[in-house]
């Protein structure tokens, strides 16, 4: 009858920024409502170096992330010691990789790799923090890593991206929640998740 979407990738940092209120509103959704996890793809593979433009708009990014959410804040070694790519194909990979594998290792995967990011300093567009990442989780470090670079997996990255499209999604994170064949944007805060899971029992109580 129901069940909500959570369209996301794991190198962004506005999801990141939502990974409180999203957990909270997790445990507090009903427990006849699944939640099916989709990549989005913000960024295509690239080897170029992140352009200082790019940079500069993803340092305002976490800037204004640390001073409108609590209990948010990055580590700032990391454009001191990495060279940033704008890339996240190979970590929305890493994360349907995990999930083959092991399928409860899908939120493992996308919390280590934003643990490693943003906590770490780590750049997980490089296939060496990525395998350090599902190392730590427990997953077969030789299934990964061919998994990481299968065509398999490739094909099914490309799969959630249309996915996202057709579900009308243009920035991360989004929700959608599906209810007797109609799709309903949930509006996302990431301060408080009490007004989401309102907006998400008022749908389902026809409200």
């Amino acid at each position: 009858m129901a069940r909500l979407i959570y369209i996301h990738d794991p190198m962004c940092s506005w999801c990141y920024a939502f990974t409180q209120s999203w957990t909270k509103l997790q445990e507090t959704l009903p427990a006849n409502i699944p939640i099916i996890n989709i990549v989005g793809g913000l960024a295509s593979d690239t080897t170029e170096p992140m352009p200082l433009h790019t940079r500069e708009m993803v340092q305002q990014a976490w800037k204004r992330i640390e001073q409108t959410i609590p209990g948010i804040s990055f580590n700032w070694d990391f454009w001191a010691y990495n060279t940033p790519y704008r890339s996240t194909y190979l970590a929305c990979r890493a994360v349907l990789a995990a999930k083959k594998q092991r399928h409860t290792s899908e939120v493992e995967m996308i919390r280590a790799i934003q643990t490693a990011y943003y906590q770490k300093a780590k750049n997980p567009s490089l296939p060496e923090t990525l395998q350090e990442c599902a190392r730590e989780i427990g997953l077969d470090e030789t299934q990964f890593a061919r998994d990481l670079t299968s065509v398999e997996i490739d094909s099914e990255l490309h799969k959630e991206i249309q996915s996202a499209r057709d579900l009308g999604v243009n920035s991360y994170p989004s929700l959608r929640l599906q209810h007797n064949n109609n799709l309903h944007m949930i509006t996302i805060d990431y301060r408080d998740h009490r007004t989401m899971l309102q907006q998400i029992n008022s749908i389902i109580q026809g409200l």
